[in-house]
């Protein structure tokens, strides 16, 4: 008979696999939706790219793995079902806001759903208050930084270019685009990859006994989040591009411009420090940054809120999910 405990982590190995796939096509407007609506790039060749790029960007570096795999909950208390668990309450809330088109966090989906299950398992004592501290930081801190470095980028590149011919700037910010596009494409590889790679590892951790310097990511699970990431963003989230880059602010070149550069740069700051932040919010932030310089009613403020509405939600949302679904499948196997 196989082992129950074999059998849990292929299980968890292929649901945190499943995440990884609906991340990529969930987050890909993330990347390419400003360069898509901004005529630089077709979608075809746009989400190409992305894909690509986003299994490089997974390859470069584990420090938000690590703060995701043991900084919210110790190993000790993350069991092969507290993982299943977690992954099945993000995966649900992913899907939702897909249908929905509804630009919200995989990376806060996944997070306060493990925290919904390890509160289930263990009480609130359970919950490291340090990893979970630097997720709020992440939360609060980059979508301000997004929105205002994309606003100082506008506002230095106007000033720059203010006595150039606009069909010129254009001319220019369209070849500049691909590379701030390959850039954020990277950024968002290197960010949401790295907590696929956490989970799994977190699993592994519980089947191995691992503990302290004994955790690691290993090269087959990075090798793999990368692929399974790459692959979702193959397959694309129109609904979510339509909604980022076509209905929150009309763009131009240059706009996608500063607004990939803004953001990309804001998430490989924070995943080098190990600060799990969403994608989502910081592009979303950085698109409204730019339209801000032009005037405030060039950002369509009531697709704006709706996107800031799904950010609030989705925390509360998640932790009750993650909670629910430990407690069910507790009370279904008997198994903690």
């Amino acid at each position: 008979m196989p082992d129950p405990a074999l059998l849990a982590l292929i299980v968890v190995v292929a649901l945190a696999l499943a995440f990884d796939f609906i991340n990529g096509f969930h987050d890909t407007a993330n990347a390419i939706a400003t360069s898509v609506a901004t005529r630089v790039l077709t979608p075809g060749k746009a989400v190409a790219m992305a894909a690509i790029l986003n299994v490089v960007g997974a390859l470069t570096g584990t420090a938000v793995a690590n703060t995701v795999g043991r900084g919210i909950v110790p190993p000790e208390v993350a069991t092969q079902l507290l993982v299943i668990s977690a992954l099945i309450s993000a995966i649900t809330w992913n899907l939702v806001t897909w249908y929905f088109g509804i630009p919200s966090s995989s990376s806060h989906a996944l997070i306060f759903s493990i925290v919904g299950a390890g509160v289930a398992a263990a009480g609130f004592q359970s919950i490291i208050l340090g990893g979970l501290s630097r997720t709020f930081e992440g939360l609060f801190f980059s979508p301000l930084f997004g929105f205002l470095g994309a606003f100082a980028l506008m506002v230095l590149l106007f000033w720059i270019f203010a006595r150039v011919r606009p069909r010129v700037v254009s001319r220019i910010f369209g070849r500049l685009q691909v590379l701030s596009a390959a850039y954020m494409a990277y950024s968002h590889g290197l960010g949401d990859a790295q907590k696929t790679m956490g989970v799994i590892t977190m699993a592994l951790a519980s089947y191995y006994g691992w503990t302290g310097d004994e955790w690691e990511v290993p090269l087959w699970v990075i090798l793999a989040a990368a692929g399974a990431m790459g692959a979702g963003t193959a397959v694309g989230g129109w609904r979510i591009i339509e909604t980022m880059g076509l209905k929150v602010v009309e763009l131009r070149p240059i706009h996608g411009f500063a607004a990939e550069t803004a953001a990309a740069t804001v998430i490989e700051v924070a995943s080098r420090l190990g600060i799990p932040v969403s994608t989502t919010h910081v592009i979303s932030s950085a698109i409204m940054g730019v339209g801000s310089t032009r005037r405030l009613s060039a950002v369509r403020w009531g697709v704006a809120g709706r996107i800031v509405s799904a950010w609030v939600i989705t925390l509360p949302i998640c932790t009750i999910l993650g909670w629910l679904v430990y407690s069910a499948l507790h009370l279904i196997t008997g198994v903690q």
